[in-house]
């Protein structure tokens, strides 16, 4: 993940599920404000510690966790597979990187449990490591108990330990592989969930894995400078509060309620039925139609029909007139927001990798 500037992290950006016509804009951008600040302030205690360029937060495919009074972190890249453990402390800094190591590799799957946009130390060590079976350690042995991850924190602390220096601190830090499926393992443990959604939406569970991956690479823990959160990047205020309203519930859903996973997996699945059915449901192919939906998941239902016509009910009727090959191609290359274009790509790969599967 880069690292942020803080001027950078208040700037709200345009992530999945968070543009739509039909969103009331002010009681969003009040949100949006409130949690700007937020993040501004836990960016400006960040920078103060560990120096501008050393800023990093969490993001959609990484968890970064800082305890210690902002000197210790971790940071797991779900993308890359890489977990690496960091601290400034000058007192004992092995101690601090131990501590680190034991109580990342035992952490459970609640994202709810942890703050990511403070220092608290409240980590709980769970029965159930989210990580267990992702990571292997010096004996090639799957990490779930607290002996074991102990034992391997300290191997990691005397044989991998690296230092370098940054503005005036020295960074202590070690560094852990996953392991090469550790993906498929992440999509596996909730499986069961999006076979759920898809029976109660209507919507290939291809597709609703594909989302997954492009949006968090199945991290639960998954958030976004713009508020969006867990697996499949639900926004309170307009995906969820667009499903809400089909559900006929008043108001949008906790942080709580999108981080649990199966709630945020039905949450998204249900948004993507919404976007099928109701926004864009006069595409008369379905293949058309899911082109349209996967970029609208991300842009919004709006500004995919925008790319054809001004007017709605023209824009399906030029879409409707069209090849499925040529909606692709004229989503991937003429749709204004380049992160839409890119994404109907990415969706679409996976989801073509998962229909193998």
């Amino acid at each position: 993940m880069k690292k942020i500037l803080a001027l950078l992290v208040i700037a709200p950006l345009l992530v999945s599920c968070s543009s739509n016509n039909e969103v009331n804009n002010e009681a969003y951008a009040k949100d949006t404000n409130a949690f700007d600040i937020l993040m501004g302030q836990f960016a400006h205690n960040i920078e103060n510690i560990w120096g501008l360029s050393e800023v990093l937060i969490a993001g959609p495919k990484d968890y970064v966790k800082y305890t210690d009074q902002y000197q210790t972190r971790s940071h797991i890249n779900f993308d890359t597979g890489t977990i690496t453990i960091e601290t400034i402390a000058t007192t004992d800094p092995a101690a601090h990187l131990r501590q680190a190591v034991i109580s990342t590799l035992l952490m459970g799957d609640d994202p709810g449990s942890i703050d990511l946009y403070s220092d608290s130390n409240d980590i709980q060590i769970s029965k159930e490591p989210f990580l267990y079976g992702q990571v292997l350690d010096n004996n090639g042995q799957a990490i779930r108990w607290e002996w074991r991850a102990s034992h391997f924190a300290d191997y990691l602390v005397q044989n991998k330990l690296q230092r370098r220096t940054s503005g005036l601190h020295v960074i202590y830090s070690v560094t852990i592989q996953l392991v090469p499926n550790h993906l498929d393992k992440r999509a596996h443990k909730y499986l069961p969930m999006v076979r759920k959604a898809s029976a109660k939406y209507g919507i290939e569970e291809s597709l609703i894995l594909a989302i997954m991956q492009t949006e968090s690479s199945f991290n639960p823990y998954a958030v976004s400078s713009s508020n969006a959160m867990g697996l499949m990047q639900v926004v309170q205020n307009t995906a969820g509060k667009d499903v809400f309203q089909m559900k006929g519930k008043w108001g949008t859903p906790s942080r709580s309620y999108l981080f649990d996973p199966e709630n945020n997996i039905d949450t998204g699945t249900a948004y993507l039925s919404i976007l099928q059915n109701n926004y864009l449901g006069g595409i008369q192919n379905p293949t058309s139609r899911r082109y349209a939906v996967i970029t609208a998941y991300n842009g919004g239902a709006g500004s995919v029909l925008r790319v054809f016509s001004s007017e709605k009910a023209r824009a399906v009727e030029i879409i409707n007139s069209m090849k499925p090959g040529d909606i692709y191609q004229t989503l991937t290359t003429k749709h204004p927001a380049s992160e839409s274009r890119r994404y109907l790509v990415k969706v679409n790969n996976a989801q073509k990798s998962y229909r193998r599967n």
